[in-house]
């Protein structure tokens, strides 16, 4: 793959490794790049991209403290690469397991380039837009609202490859699904273009589908029954989905 442009200065690049995509957005003073990844050959291969732009690499920025979104390759430069402070602190306290996880699930990484956060400075610093901080799927997890563009970049939010993904390790994680989903669909009300950490960018009215598409998942979740979703015909989502399903269990005890 290569970098697609998706809105006016904004650019996706999807990796094989399930569907995942880099995102580049130009700022005023140059360009940030958001969840790099995959593999090494991924992140050259963006890097090249990059390059032909022409235009340089002032920040990154990672939406959430999963290892495969705190990757990062020295041909990008050495600039600041920011996240909210809760992301940084828990991306910074759990970076040797990320590195360990980096080299087990992909090949190439710069492993010791993983991990390394700047809490968001306020304003923003070079990162344009809002920045909408929310408590799903991770601790810290943050979207890029560009309302002049019409684009949010979601983060692993609102996937038409992945099923909402709760966080096993921390209690009441339907609620704050909920409740950032009702954030995110805020901020996406003058959008046109929502990107996914994973899957196919959502342009239009699949926008809203992609709303409506989790909300009753986790509905079905709250009472007890089966999800009719086709996301679930993926095999490898099978213990995810049983994994939502004790918590959710669990929630109304």
């Amino acid at each position: 793959m290569v970098l697609e442009q998706v809105a006016d200065g904004v650019w996706v690049r999807q990796s094989e490794w399930v569907r995942s995509n880099a995102v580049v957005v130009r700022g005023e003073s140059g360009l940030v790049v958001v969840d790099p990844g995959i593999d090494g050959a991924d992140l050259a291969q963006l890097a090249d991209d990059v390059e032909r732009l022409g235009i340089p690499v002032v920040a990154g920025f990672s939406t959430h403290p999963h290892w495969d979104h705190l990757l990062w390759h020295s041909r990008f430069g050495d600039v600041p690469r920011y996240a909210t402070s809760a992301c940084a602190q828990v991306a910074s306290e759990a970076r040797e397991r990320a590195q360990a996880m980096a080299a087990e699930s992909a090949s190439g990484i710069p492993l010791e380039l993983v991990a390394i956060l700047t809490p968001l400075p306020t304003g923003g610093g070079p990162v344009p837009g809002e920045v909408v901080e929310h408590d799903a799927h991770a601790a810290g997890h943050a979207a890029i609202r560009l309302a002049d563009r019409g684009v949010l970049i979601a983060g692993d939010m609102l996937s038409d490859v992945l099923i909402p993904l709760l966080d096993a390790h921390r209690p009441g994680q339907v609620e704050a699904y909920e409740k950032a989903l009702d954030r995110l669909e805020e901020a996406a009300r003058d959008v046109d273009v929502v990107i996914p950490g994973h899957g196919a960018v959502a342009d239009g009215p699949e926008v809203a589908a992609r709303f409506a598409a989790d909300r009753a998942y986790l509905d079905a979740l709250r009472r007890g029954g089966e999800p009719v979703d086709a996301r679930l015909d993926q095999d490898w989502l099978s213990a995810p989905h049983r994994s939502n399903q004790e918590q959710a269990r669990r929630s109304t005890e």
